[in-house]
């Protein structure tokens, strides 16, 4: 058959740096001449050692992460974090949620569920859910409690296209951030929050393993109910109290090394402004399709979600867009439409054909339907 490009759209496990796969490749059965391969080494070998405190080390540079935090490399994802937080910060005060999404109200939703258990309040600060998470709702900072143990926020909402760049005024209690899909995406000061949690699958490197950056005094004094679900324990082991995903972190380290070398993660904000940019620019001046976000400047870098004028017509994009190579670009099943994760590792020219296509199916679609009746009257 003819060689087709393919873009892969996918939100997590998402598109990786193609340099990384290659070097995996090369290593795969020889890891630097120890005559193993990564997914067979110890965890306590001297290379893996290396691994992951070379992992540590790159990640503490590019995120400019403080001396007073510890980097732990857990399993289970970001939901499992949802109950991890809670369980080592929240015992006997209150814990806020500001729900801009639909992780963001997991992470309450699992906090509620823990409080029936452990003695802690959780409280829902503000959500947009009424409006299917169009925005990022707001509060007044002086109803929160200023003896609280958190503030809970997602900074970036994958399937809604949402994203908090400025840090909102919490009273003075700290903040804890879900950054998932936005971690070395775009720019943050890591001294503004207590905890940073991301699950790697979306812009750090497979499935498997869990980022956790966390303030030394915010490490727990008590044991929690489990082990494995205590940072201290976790924190003091140096990642290592069970077998770690390894090969996720040696995944992890490589894409750690090439942002490093693609200058950065500034210059990865940069790129990744730009990039959304070219596609949200198109959305604006079209009156075909429209993207859901209401505050342009809480546009998300890293998720695009955007919709034709019918369902039906979403449902030929998506089928067209996907003969033609743009994989994954199908929305999330709880808003529809289509969505185009551009993560660091997604090319710009991925871009630039996408709204090639998305040009070439207005054209022909055009007539199809009567702007009278399109979404926007309706909505």
């Amino acid at each position: 058959g003819i060689f087709m490009t393919i873009y892969n759209f996918s939100a997590g496990p998402a598109v990786l740096p193609k340099p990384v796969l290659e070097q995996a490749q090369r290593e795969m059965l020889d890891y630097q001449g120890s005559g193993m391969s990564v997914l067979e080494m110890s965890h306590r070998s001297k290379e893996f050692d290396h691994i992951i405190k070379e992992a540590e080390r790159l990640l503490r540079e590019l995120m400019a992460i403080p001396d007073n935090y510890k980097v732990l490399f857990l399993q289970g994802g970001a939901s499992t974090q949802f109950t991890m937080l809670p369980l080592n910060l929240a015992k006997g005060r209150k814990a806020y949620y500001l729900v801009g999404g639909s992780w963001g109200k997991k992470a309450y939703a699992e906090a509620v569920k823990l409080s029936k258990t452990i003695p802690f309040e959780p409280v829902l600060l503000a959500s947009s859910e009424d409006t299917v998470y169009d925005h990022i709702p707001t509060f007044d900072p002086k109803t929160i409690d200023p003896e609280a143990a958190y503030v809970h926020i997602t900074t970036n909402n994958t399937i809604e296209g949402t994203a908090i760049y400025d840090l909102p005024d919490t009273n003075g209690v700290p903040i804890v951030a879900d950054m998932s899909s936005n971690i070395l995406a775009a720019r943050y000061n890591v001294e503004d929050f207590a905890v940073i949690y991301a699950g790697a699958q979306k812009n750090i490197g497979p499935a498997g393993v869990t980022v956790v950056i966390i303030r030394e005094d915010f490490l727990n004094d008590e044991p929690t109910l489990s082990s494995m679900l205590d940072y201290r324990i976790q924190a003091e082991a140096g990642s290592l109290y069970n077998t770690p995903p390894a090969y996720s972190i040696y995944i992890s380290k490589l894409v750690f090394e090439w942002v490093e070398a693609f200058g950065g993660v500034d210059k990865m904000e940069e790129a990744n402004r730009e990039k959304s940019g070219l596609l949200y620019d198109f959305i604006d001046q079209s009156d075909f399709y429209t993207n859901p976000v209401k505050n342009p400047a809480q546009r998300s870098v890293a998720n695009v979600p955007f919709v034709t004028p019918s369902k039906e017509l979403d449902a030929e994009f998506v089928a067209e867009a996907t003969a033609l190579g743009f994989k994954n670009i199908k929305g999330h099943r709880s808003v529809g439409g289509m969505r185009a994760s551009l993560y660091n590792a997604f090319p710009r020219q991925g871009v630039v054909d996408l709204i090639a296509f998305m040009k070439q199916f207005e054209a022909e679609n055009k007539s199809n339907y009567c702007p009278f009746y399109s979404r926007n009257v309706i909505q």
